[in-house]
């Protein structure tokens, strides 16, 4: 078998030690390098070409979001962000995310053991998840695109009253990618991207920076409004429930389905039975199975389900698995994605 060759980079020595302790255990992954900044790091890329790099946000110098972005540009490589958190460095951790990254790690706070066994556990699976993803360099809407497909559906009426999305690998950039060329005016939209408590909130943030529609994190008990996001809060289940005359959110405790707590499975299982054909749904890169049944239920109650196509999938495992179900209408590359949810809003029952 192949191993992962993997370049740890990172300006602490204890934590590069660490690191290549922790991953050499593993006999699927190679560890071919460490480096203390972002000089060492480009020059050991282009020497040592591993498959997937981990890299610190707080380095001396040119910042690991700097690096990054660089790398992105010129010799584009899967890299898996682990780092302290702090408001700031979750701010910047989102950031990286849009700028290319495929997933994060925190570093483990207090240093015991089980923090220690939880780290390795999921930096080890991030690292794997990472060697399987698809780079690509993402050009998205421009702004020309984004005034045409707002005059395209300007006035139209939508026949649906509201847009269920699942991400997770990959997901903050694709979500961004549809988000950011909305119109201010459609349908509320409700969010299960997976990632941990209070990331999420700083993620719904960022989007509300960047996008033309209001962005929040989920609270319970808010009504889907058109114009709005809503995006779920790590750490919580979301459903669906109302009737036409208004839909709202309800969070509930209880635990992970998939590996994943928000689930999008119960999330879209929810809509398919509240919502039912006044919804559109989609499902966008990730690993694993999750939202690919609750997609079919949305369908076969009559949504209209999109699938992100595995050419532009980070990770192609969930819309894949929703595909093989038959529980996709359409089959979209992500640039594609606003123009095919406006015309699923506008579209009568199918």
């Amino acid at each position: 078998m192949k191993k992962i060759k993997v370049l740890i980079v990172d300006d602490s020595a204890l934590f590069r030690r660490f690191l290549y302790d922790l991953l050499t255990q593993d006999q699927t992954l190679f560890v071919v390098g460490t480096a203390a900044d972002a000089h060492e790091a480009g020059d050991k890329v282009a020497s040592l070409r591993p498959d997937v790099l981990t890299l610190d946000i707080e380095m001396p110098g040119i910042s690991g979001i700097d690096f990054l972005r660089k790398l992105m540009q010129t010799n584009p490589l899967p890299v898996v962000m682990v780092s302290s958190y702090t408001e700031e460095n979750g701010l910047l951790t989102i950031e990286a995310l849009e700028a290319g990254a495929v997933d994060f790690v925190l570093k483990p706070v207090n240093g015991g053991t089980r923090d220690k066994e939880n780290f390795a556990r999921e930096v080890v699976q991030k690292i794997k998840a990472a060697a399987l993803s698809r780079i690509r360099k993402t050009t998205g809407l421009d702004q020309t695109q984004k005034k045409e497909l707002s005059l395209q559906y300007e006035q139209r009426p939508f026949s649906r009253q509201m847009v269920a999305i699942g991400a997770s690998t990959g997901g903050t950039r694709a979500v961004y990618e549809v988000l950011r060329v909305l119109p201010p005016d459609t349908p509320g939209i409700a969010v299960v991207q997976h990632m941990p408590p209070k990331f999420t909130r700083l993620f719904a943030r960022r989007m509300n920076e960047l996008c033309s529609m209001s962005v929040k994190e989920a609270e319970d008990m808010n009504y889907i409004q058109p114009g709005q996001v809503l995006i779920a809060p790590g750490g919580r289940h979301m459903r669906i429930e109302g009737n036409e005359s208004g839909y709202r959110i309800r969070l509930l405790d209880g635990p992970p389905v998939n590996f994943y707590r928000p689930s999008i499975d119960i999330f879209f299982q929810s809509v398919a039975e509240t919502v039912g054909n006044k919804a559109v749904g989609v499902i966008l890169t990730g690993m694993g199975t999750d939202g690919a049944k609750g997609l079919l239920a949305m369908r076969e109650n009559g949504a209209y389900t999109i699938a992100q196509d595995k050419e532009t999938s980070l990770i192609f495992g969930m819309p894949g698995a929703a595909i093989k179900l038959g529980a996709s209408y359409e089959v979209v590359p992500i640039h594609k994605m606003p123009e095919s949810i406006l015309a699923g809003l506008s579209t009568g029952a199918i």
